[in-house]
């Protein structure tokens, strides 16, 4: 963990001018929703670890996995009702609440890296606006991290948006399916456990699944030998977040040690799953499995449709409209738009 850890260092400075006045210690349960074992998981206990010893012992995180107090949809409900002290989980998972939970929290098509999605939520806008949202359920946003950008799962050849066409593909319900829908594309909703079985039995020719290294440590890429890498659709943002309440009565020094330390903790990820997804990309081609990696022109042409869904999403309520307009100002500063 050298980049939580050489960050966490710096924040020694500003406790080591507290003083002993403050040696309170803060004792909380953060849900992931992620399964223990689960790299991502692993990542997250180490940077629990890191914080207690950057913080001398004072701020104190016990990770539980996913479920194990809560379904994974339910941990922004419960951190806001102070039984869960905080969380590490998708944005999207509340976008029944606000649909501009799902523009900001899996902006569908807009991100070619993490890093870009990264530099909106830090210097575009993205932090505090989505800060304003999440406190108005009772929880204060810390910052964001990314699991990375997901790979996409096919039996069958894609090389650009015109191959979506008639495609029988798994997509989540809500904005995923909209655009794909939009795209040509015939989405349909199925859990994840089922995604390995309807692409066996071809009940579906493709997926929205995971990242490259999970779909192939899952076995997908074996029975769909056409994998889109790196992905063109869908990078979710993963919030960390805590009850309002507890976050306020956090001296200021454990507060800044904190958010340095998620700024540390989404450089961490990313790039020790890239790393893995890179290794994966190399065991596949190994194996015989094609990989197809789509144009910036192909990109562009996927990015235009949804850009139009992202639109239709705006115009469902006053917040979601805020988001798309934030999220435009940025990508069009950045060149990311036509």
């Amino acid at each position: 963990m050298s980049f939580i850890r050489n960050a966490l260092f710096a924040g020694l400075a500003t406790l080591a001018l507290a003083g002993t006045s403050v040696a309170q210690e803060f004792n909380f349960k953060f849900q992931s929703s992620d399964p223990a074992g689960n790299p991502t998981f692993i990542i997250e206990e180490a940077w629990a670890k890191q914080l207690s010893e950057a913080s001398g012992g004072r701020l104190n995180i016990t990770m539980l996995p996913v479920n194990a107090v809560v379904s994974y949809s339910e941990t922004h409900d419960t951190v806001a009702a102070g039984i869960l002290d905080g969380h590490i989980t998708s944005t999207a998972y509340i976008s029944g609440k606000d649909p501009a939970f799902a523009l900001i929290g899996s902006t569908t098509g807009a991100w070619s890296s993490p890093y870009e999605m990264l530099r909106y939520m830090n210097y575009g806008g993205g932090n505090e606006l989505l800060r304003e949202l999440l406190g108005e359920y009772g929880l204060y946003f810390v910052g964001a991290t990314s699991g990375g950008l997901e790979a996409f799962v096919s039996t069958v050849p894609l090389n650009g948006v015109d191959d979506l066409a008639g495609l029988k593909m798994r997509a989540p319900e809500g904005l995923v399916q909209e655009i794909f829908a939009a795209a040509g594309a015939s989405p349909v909703n199925l859990p994840a456990s089922e995604v390995f079985t309807s692409l066996d039995k071809k009940v579906i020719d493709a997926a929205d699944y995971s990242v490259f290294s999970a779909n192939q440590d899952q076995g997908l890429n074996e029975i769909a030998r056409h994998p889109v890498y790196p992905g063109f659709h869908s990078l979710p943002l993963i919030e960390v977040s805590m009850n309002q309440a507890k976050w306020d009565a956090l001296p200021d020094d454990l507060k800044a040690l904190m958010t340095m330390s998620v700024n540390a903790l989404a450089l961490e990820m990313t790039s020790q799953l890239f790393i893995k997804d890179l290794e994966a990309v190399a065991e596949a081609r190994a194996q015989g499995i094609e990989i197809h990696d789509w144009s910036q022109e192909e990109r562009g042409k996927f990015r235009e449709i949804a850009q139009n869904q992202w639109a239709v999403v705006a115009a469902r309520s006053e917040n979601a409209q805020r988001v798309y307009d934030s999220l435009i100002s940025f990508m069009n500063s950045q060149g990311l738009l036509k």
